[in-house]
């Protein structure tokens, strides 16, 4: 059986782009800020100035990534080879989903048990994250971690990645059509999700569904796909539309943050109004057009300047983004554990330091151990000056492994 050969446009292998990872490093300590529970510092991240945050930096760079991991392969091996591929990055995708959940469920349930011997108001952390149906009724939990249709809040961005990954394959398909046949579908994907609703169970005790939407959610990680493989063109530097965008951002600020807004009544009013533009669930149009915004903002502001991104002080910022998985995993590990030292220490402005700046000491130092083992450094062939000296080991007395059957002396 002959395989189907991918032939579409800008799929020779490139360079790494250092922006990219530089985003992806800021969307990961971001995540972990997010997670942290009653962080003081989240009143500071994107979130609270505009429709999008780090989550759309998260799946854009995912989406940007995963065409210069994939489409090469495709065009170069094949459809099935390539698919193979995106197969397989979905099966360590799924593990590394199970992983943090019982890993962080552990963590949970030491923590609930620690602190309450701790504090005098210990807070059941089983509860605060919603756990506590798992715990009750673990057969049906089971059943559904397994299946994805149990999908904890806290536990669903994986799974919506999950299902992005395998839309690829048909999107390859597409863009052997044409170059813009891909994107086109996916915004049709989009267009048609916010008109028919379709929805993923997420818990088997309710009508809850997923908190991500990845059908919403494609339109966003396939534009970063599509322009990545060079199906779609940036626009270039212009004056006028990058003061446009300029614009359009500082006008959403005090929209988007809720403390500002309150006081205001026709700002209650539009964001009333134009609700479906921030919803998170469905990727509201808002979101999108936000995004887009301040990605053609920072890419214009970069532009011939992106030697200063290799600053040496950058450095463990783009370690953190090109381990995006690893270090996604562990903060959202050590989110929890760090609102566990905060309520043990209290929240004051140090112990907000203290938890924020050691959850990113720990980040870097995790994506940097990735790396040095990402490259298996023990298959190298040691040099000389650094080969151990391993002297034998002296004979055993009385009855040898090998049955050797001659007397101690």
């Amino acid at each position: 059986m002959s395989q189907t050969k991918i032939t579409a446009i800008g799929t020779s292998p490139r360079k790494r782009d250092v922006r990219l990872d530089f985003f992806r490093g800021i969307a990961m300590l971001i995540i972990f800020m997010a997670h942290v529970p009653e962080n003081r510092w989240q009143n500071f991240i994107p979130a609270n100035f505009g429709p999008s945050d780090a989550t759309e930096m998260f799946v854009f760079c995912s989406g940007y990534a995963s065409a210069l991991a994939f489409g090469s392969l495709y065009s170069s091996h094949g459809f099935l080879m390539g698919t193979s591929r995106i197969g397989l990055r979905c099966f360590q995708v799924y593990w590394a989903h199970l992983a943090m959940f019982i890993t962080v469920a552990t963590v949970i349930i030491i923590g609930t048990n620690v602190m309450a011997g701790l504090v005098a108001d210990p807070v059941n952390y089983i509860v605060a994250l919603n756990l506590m149906p798992f715990m009750d009724d673990p057969v049906n939990g089971l059943v559904g971690l397994m299946t994805l249709t149990y999908v904890p809040n806290y536990f669903d961005i994986l799974p919506m990645y999950l299902v992005l990954l395998a839309m690829i394959p048909v999107v390859m398909l597409l863009g052997n059509i044409h170059r813009y046949a891909p994107i086109a579908a996916i915004a049709l994907l989009w267009l048609a999700n916010q008109v028919f609703n379709p929805q993923l169970p997420a818990e088997w005790w309710s009508d809850r569904t997923w908190f991500f939407d990845p059908f919403a959610w494609a339109l966003i990680f396939f534009t970063g796909f599509c322009i990545s493989i060079g199906w779609l063109k940036t626009p270039q530097p212009n004056r006028i539309l990058f003061w446009t965008a300029v614009i359009f951002v500082v006008a959403l600020i005090p929209l988007s943050h809720w403390q500002t807004a309150q006081n205001y009544e026709w700002m209650r009013e539009f964001r009333v109004t134009f609700w479906s533009g921030f919803d998170k669930t469905e990727f509201g149009y808002l979101r999108y057009l936000h995004f887009l915004a301040l990605a053609y903002i920072c890419v214009t502001l970069l532009k011939g300047r992106e030697d200063m991104l290799h600053h040496p002080a950058l450095k463990p910022v783009i370690k953190v983004g090109q381990q995006a998985l690893a270090t996604f995993i562990s903060s959202m590990i050590l989110a929890q554990i760090g609102g566990m030292v905060l309520d043990y220490l209290g929240r004051s402005p140090l112990t907000y330091a203290l938890v924020n700046l050691s959850g990113f000491a720990l980040l870097v130092g995790i994506a940097y151990s990735m790396a040095f083992f990402k490259k298996q450094p023990w298959r190298k062939p040691a040099s000389a000056g650094n080969e151990a000296t391993v002297k034998p080991a002296p004979r055993a007395t009385g009855y040898s492994l090998q049955g050797d059957r001659r007397a101690s002396a």
